[in-house]
């Protein structure tokens, strides 16, 4: 059996010392996902040294895609059985590993392998780094921590091509320093993990590592198939957002700044966290259609920004577009959390194996709403 502990979560049984908290484990999440987004305003760059086309930046974030995918459904639940600690380790080690590919500058084979590596990453983080945010948190500041996990994740994606625009733009070595940075910060970041207290304890042995798939329970699927498309039509938007943009800023517009490129992918993710934490203002009901919208009329805005070649309409594209993301995916998940949570009542067949509740779904997604 295992158990996410809540007690001495915070001080260390053997010292009496304090150990770190859910900020910390927030700022590890952040340095994590920092990683997955770095090298979007450098793609340019690359292209120039390797003489690809926008094609081939499409297949490189295709990989990562792939590798995210790939981590969820093999490697989704291997927290549960391990512990936070050492998955969390792993996902840094893998970060590392493809800073360390970019690193190299080997070719496109290597550019490949380091944004599926990413993408492992990004997959082992997603549920890990908030679940052990969620768990470290004290009594009563659940909802703090719902919102530093948030901010985390998207945080950390944004801040990604922030950094390595300002540091490629201002700083010498452009395809290189970037993913130094990132290597420092995350061996900052493991040494922070290995302070962290476990939240997983077991009290039988320990069991199999199982690749754990996907499944929807039938009761929840009237709700999840909406919220599904919901969110996969807004991480279509997020993910061509960040494909293209600074191609079209530096071919169509003429800005050439990386540090610019890198700060409107930034915006876009910023809406989004701020789409998130509205939406818990305006309801779950109210937010999805709502956010759909929203996310629509950002949609709408970028093509015309395409048409009319104009910075100021993309970035409010972006911004419209990044919030209604946000508020479509939050409102999304918090309407299958409350559809897992309801009682359900088995037939006679089924109910010598069935639990009265649904384990929720946000949980594993690694998303609280």
């Amino acid at each position: 059996m295992i158990s996410s502990a809540t007690e001495d979560r915070g001080q260390d049984r053997r010292t009496g010392r304090r150990r770190p908290g859910y900020l910390a484990a927030a700022a590890v999440f952040a340095v994590g996902m920092l990683g997955t987004t770095l090298p979007t305003p450098l793609y340019g760059l690359y292209r120039q040294q390797l003489g690809f086309s926008e094609l081939v930046v499409t297949v490189v974030f295709a990989a990562y895609a792939v590798g995210v995918v790939t981590a969820l459904l093999v490697a989704g639940g291997f927290s549960d059985v391990l512990g936070r600690r050492p998955v969390l380790l792993a996902a840094l080690g893998l970060s590392a590993l493809s800073a360390v590919c970019f690193l190299t500058e080997g070719g496109l084979p290597l550019l490949y392998t380091g944004r599926v590596l990413s993408g492992f990453s990004a997959g082992l983080l997603s549920g890990t780094g908030t679940a052990a945010v969620l768990e470290l948190a004290p009594p009563g500041r659940h909802a703090r921590a719902g919102f530093a996990a948030t901010a985390a994740n998207m945080g950390g994606l944004g801040l990604g091509p922030l950094l390595s625009g300002i540091l490629a733009e201002y700083a010498s070595q452009p395809l290189k320093l970037p993913f130094a940075v990132h290597l420092a910060l995350l061996a900052v970041a493991a040494a922070v993990v290995l302070l962290l207290p476990e939240t997983v304890h077991r009290s039988h042995p320990r069991g199999s590592l199982r690749p754990q798939g996907m499944t929807v329970p039938p009761e929840v699927r009237g709700v999840f198939a909406p919220c599904a498309l919901a969110a996969f039509a807004g991480f279509s938007m997020l993910g061509l957002f960040t494909a293209v943009a600074p191609a079209f800023l530096t071919q169509t517009l003429g800005e050439r700044n990386l540090a610019v490129a890198g700060a409107v992918v930034f915006c876009v993710f910023c809406a989004s966290t701020c789409g998130q934490l509205l939406m818990g203002r305006i309801g779950a009901r109210r937010a999805l259609p709502w956010g759909c919208a929203v996310l629509v009329a950002g949609l709408l805005l970028i093509a015309l920004s395409l048409l009319l070649t104009s910075f100021p309409v993309l970035l409010a594209g972006a911004l419209t577009g990044g919030a209604g993301q946000g508020m479509a995916f939050r409102a999304g998940l918090s309407e299958v959390s409350s559809a897992a949570r309801r009682p359900i009542r088995a037939p006679p067949s089924r109910r010598s194996s069935s639990s009265p509740t649904w384990g929720s779904p946000c949980r594993s997604s690694g998303w609280a709403p």
